[in-house]
């Protein structure tokens, strides 16, 4: 029996490794292994894919997020709104701030932060907003701009989507290896049209510093590799493609009548499907059955942020985001990768409408 991962990555960057090499070849011939041309090309060919005046890369999406909230001024006795349904990284870079993160509700259907339960959540101590693309899914964040608030779009699962980066104060990403735009390693990027914002962040990202001898503010060392943004200028010409390869996976999900059998992701204009996430009381007895065929499933936030061991401090209880917790005991994933065989989305469905005891279509 053969087994589907949740997703192949190799699938995508494999037919790519003759270019790989001879970019890696010209990197170590040029011996520029931090900021070097690849580096600040890299800045130039994302800003212009995302329509924005500036990119920075940085080490990993986590240091984007904490240098973003830095960069806006964001410190101790200040709150910042965003979802408990998301990576932990959200809320860890407002405590790394030393500001507090306020949770507000989700959208039961998108998942992703629920605009009104977030203005509601407005004081006069929020500082800024932080909106997830959640699993690939741009959400409008213009009446969150609307509100007077810095927002800050965590866009570390949406890199492609439209919209994504267009009206934020700052944007986000991540290139973990299994994002849509990814490294073959670690790396992150922040994206802004404040071009005063963009020279603080850049000041901050390098210890504070523009030449190693003075040092105007107490920064990071954090910064995007030369051999990762050599491979990511290469990534970035093959996105547009992979994102269509997801969506493409996603709709044949449907077409095979998944969505008869469970709730599978609603589809809308410029979803790019980092991640397939499904929902069913019956989840567990579907993974179940999945993990016995061989097919990878995998559940995201089951206890939400607002309840982890290290944020009950902040002193929410169970119940206080019923849609989110509802949300955490429901999702998982079901694979999904650009140019996935149309059969290995066969068995995936066949094995959930045995699980759920549907019959088959005639």
């Amino acid at each position: 029996m053969q087994k589907i991962p949740l997703v192949d990555v190799s699938a995508e960057y494999g037919p790519l490794i003759p270019k790989l090499e001879a970019a890696f070849r010209e990197v170590l011939e040029d011996g520029q292994f931090i900021r070097g041309p690849q580096y600040w090309a890299f800045q130039e060919e994302a800003a212009a894919y995302l329509g924005v005046k500036r990119t920075l890369g940085v080490a990993n999406g986590t240091d984007a997020l904490v240098l973003a909230l830095d960069g806006l001024g964001v410190g101790p006795g200040d709150e910042v709104i965003c979802p408990a349904f998301t990576f932990y990284a959200t809320a860890e870079s407002v405590v790394r701030r030393g500001a507090t993160p306020v949770f507000a509700e989700i959208d039961p259907v998108t998942l992703n932060l629920d605009l009104e339960d977030a203005a509601a959540k407005i004081t006069d101590r929020t500082k800024a907003i932080i909106p997830v693309h959640l699993f690939g899914r741009a959400m409008d964040v213009r009446p969150l701009v609307e509100l007077g608030i810095d927002v800050v779009e965590d866009a570390a699962q949406a890199f492609g989507a439209e919209e994504v980066a267009r009206h934020g104060k700052v944007s986000t990403f991540s290139f973990y290896p299994t994002k849509n735009l990814f490294c073959l390693g670690d790396g992150g990027l922040i994206a802004t049209d404040d071009e005063e914002l963009a020279e603080r962040i850049k000041l901050l990202s390098f210890h504070g510093s523009k030449d190693k001898t003075d040092f105007e503010l107490v920064g990071y060392n954090s910064r995007l590799d030369e051999m990762q943004a050599a491979f990511l200028r290469i990534f970035l010409e093959e996105l547009d493609g992979w994102n269509a390869g997801r969506r493409a996976a996603a709709a044949r999900y449907a077409e095979l009548g998944l969505g008869e059998l469970v709730e599978i992701p609603k589809d809308e204009p410029g979803h790019v499907y980092h991640l397939f996430v499904c929902r069913s009381p019956e989840r567990d007895r579907i993974r179940e059955a999945l993990t016995e065929a061989g097919i990878a499933s995998v559940t995201y936030y089951t206890t939400p942020l607002h309840l982890q061991p290290s944020l009950r401090y902040l002193g929410y209880e169970p119940g206080s985001l019923p849609a989110t917790e509802q949300a955490g005991v429901e999702n998982f994933s079901l694979p999904l990768w650009p140019g996935m065989p149309e059969e290995a989305q066969e068995r995936v469905v066949e094995t959930v409408r045995a699980a759920v005891g549907v019959q088959a279509r005639v």
